[in-house]
């Protein structure tokens, strides 16, 4: 089995579907006992220890654009245990700084396949993180060299397969999306179809309203038959109008998600494209490694720039001085842009 992780913004509801505070339609009630759960804060708690502590570290206030609580959704297999999940989480915050401090492990949905309709398990888990780096106060700013060792750490922790990463995992995402989006939308077009056959073939006998005269005949009433119709009519009527709207919805979003899918393709076909140039190609893989150089350099020239407007008596510094203030500096730079940093070795 393959596994990824994936971070993203925790969503405001995230409790409420990982700790399976109310019931969902997708999900299997008679597997939830199997899930499992850890939280060592609440989202809402932990926001606050945040804000306080970029304030008290930084002296200002966490940016409203920052992300400091993100939640990822691991694929496990289906023996994985909360001590793998605790090891992995260890592992985020001993080489990303990555906190987790929330985990649930979801053994209860997946989805019937459409031909043999035999379940078809979905086992993952969510791990809430606290994003803040404890040395600035700030968010941790990651490269795409720090999401690819998250894969690598998954893997490993897990005892599973490497999964594809970045495009090629969302690909994959929003192609389960869309095949669960068109089956239901086969069942809606079903219940649309069975509602119009209904109404056209409702049995007369349930709505003619029949009375017998005092000879014993029996005669319709004509007034309560035709009530009778008019209710029915409009009953059928709402429901076809409903069922009619969820389908133009569910069609709607499987377009939407067809132009995302055919946008993540293109995607994924640079990706490759680059990977693959960069692999084989010398002339590109310099030209990209200079690009990156170069915007290290700026970078740091930057930060060396304004930092030295901050230190009193520059010009009065000696050598020495001068050459600690500069390797403090760059530790300090290389720390907050993920920049990688081997310390002071010889000569400038």
């Amino acid at each position: 089995m393959k596994t990824s992780i994936n971070f993203k913004v925790a969503k405001s509801d995230s409790e409420i579907h990982n700790f399976r505070k109310k019931s969902f339609d997708y999900i299997r009630k008679d597997l939830t006992h199997k899930n499992e759960y850890w939280m060592e804060q609440k989202i809402a708690d932990r926001l606050l220890k945040i804000e306080a502590f970029c304030k008290e570290k930084s002296g200002r206030k966490l940016q409203k654009n920052a992300m400091p609580v993100r939640e990822a959704v691991v694929v496990i297999k289906e023996n994985t245990t909360m001590q793998d999940l605790h090891n992995l989480s260890k592992r985020l915050e001993e080489e990303l700084k990555i906190r987790i401090f929330q985990i649930a492990i979801h053994k209860d949905e997946g989805h019937f396949d459409k031909e043999t309709k035999e379940w078809k398990p979905n086992y993952h888990a969510h791990l809430v993180a606290d994003w803040q780096d404890l040395e600035t106060g700030k968010t941790l700013k990651h490269q795409s060299f720090h999401y690819s060792k998250m894969q690598d750490l998954a893997a490993e922790c897990l005892e599973m397969e490497r999964g594809i990463s970045g495009s090629l995992t969302r690909l994959e995402a929003v192609e389960f999306k869309i095949k669960k989006k068109e089956e239901d939308l086969k069942i809606l077009e079903e219940r649309y179809s069975q509602m119009q056959q209904e109404m056209e073939s409702k049995r007369s006998e349930e709505l003619i309203v029949k009375e017998s005269d005092f000879l014993g005949f029996q005669k319709i009433k004509t007034d309560k038959t035709i009530e009778n119709y008019k209710k029915a009519i409009k009953t059928n009527n709402i429901q076809l109008l409903k069922n009619k709207t969820e389908l133009e919805s569910k069609e709607k979003q499987i377009v939407e998600l067809k132009t995302n899918i055919e946008s993540l393709k293109k995607e994924v076909s640079i990706f490759k494209s680059k990977n693959s140039a960069l692999l084989t190609n010398e002339t590109i893989f310099a030209v990209e490694k200079k690009k990156y150089l170069d915007s290290v350099e700026n970078t740091l020239k930057k930060a060396i720039l304004q930092e030295s407007i901050k230190i009193p008596n520059l010009q009065n510094l000696n050598d020495t001085e001068l050459k600690d203030k500069m390797i403090e500096l760059l530790e300090k730079t290389s720390k907050e842009n993920n920049i990688p940093f081997f310390g002071y070795r010889g000569g400038f």
